[in-house]
């Protein structure tokens, strides 16, 4: 027997809304910061075992993973065993690929190298319903893990994700973050690092990125939407929490692995020379 929570159960009753509500979405109306966590191996195994380590929101990396579409499916399989969130993020900001894994079951999206308002507001289209969007029915797992009432309340609970990470972006910043239906920003810090003349790096302490990262934050809080800090470990992470970002992307699979092997590695090492 499918378990139930008597408090989501009973929230949805009150909303007349049998779709299962998107976790992401509550914890920002609470006030709290989210933790992502990232998959960039292309493993149902390790996305489950990923799932089952507390991050509120699991991302499926199809730009710079080693997962493509075929992947999605199965991994979001592996991830709705738990309460974690569903994330995909696309390679690129074509409707399409978007819609698909939305229909997959994906409940974030997030859409790299948004350069203009305009392409934010076609990101925001891809995941939106008519007449809001553009978004073709079809939910063909979507509807199974989010409810039977997912096509008429998916425009509600589906979160969208625009990165701001390149010169026209930060020069389109206001206007992108003023896009209707917009959730938030999403700070890629490499590229970012790349628009600024500087090398890429994750957790880039340079006092240009980070004046940079709190602008765009700024920014978006300034249009009413959130913003979201790529990490590459829980202390910049943390730093990044009190300077006031809604959700940190903490760590990935794969650096978890090499960090883990690396450990274990340098003590034995040390116990044996």
């Amino acid at each position: 027997m499918k378990e139930t929570n008597p408090i989501v159960e009973s929230m949805n009753n009150a909303r007349g809304v049998t779709m299962r509500p998107n976790k992401i979405k509550q914890m920002w109306r609470d006030g709290q910061c989210v933790t992502l966590g990232w998959l960039s191996v292309s493993h149902g195994f390790t996305a489950e075992i990923m799932a089952r380590q507390g991050f509120d929101a699991l991302c499926v990396d199809l730009q710079h993973g080693t997962a493509e579409m075929k992947d999605v499916g199965p991994m979001l399989q592996a991830i709705s065993q738990t309460d974690t969130v569903p994330v995909v993020r696309v390679a690129w900001n074509e409707p399409a690929t978007i819609m698909k894994a939305l229909d997959l079951g994906a409940y974030g999206i997030i859409v790299p190298l948004v350069n203009t308002a305009a392409e934010a507001a076609m990101a925001v289209a891809a995941c939106r319903y008519p007449p809001v969007g553009m978004r073709s029915s079809g939910p063909v797992r979507a509807v199974h893990y989010g409810g039977a009432d997912y096509v008429a309340h998916a425009n509600d609970e589906i979160v969208v994700m625009a990165m701001i990470e390149t010169k026209e972006g930060l020069a389109n910043l206001d206007a992108i973050c003023a896009t209707p239906g917009l959730d938030a920003v999403y700070i890629g810090p490499a590229d970012l690092s790349f628009a600024l003349g500087l090398a890429p790096r994750g957790d880039n302490p340079d006092p240009l990125h980070l004046a940079t990262c709190d602008k765009i934050r700024q920014t978006a809080h300034k249009h009413g939407i959130k913003c979201v800090m790529h990490c590459a470990g829980a202390a910049f992470a943390a730093g990044a929490v009190k300077r006031g970002f809604d959700m940190v992307m903490l760590t990935s699979d794969l650096s978890c692995m090499i960090a883990g092997a690396r450990m274990q590695l340098d003590e034995l090492k040390s116990e044996t020379e």
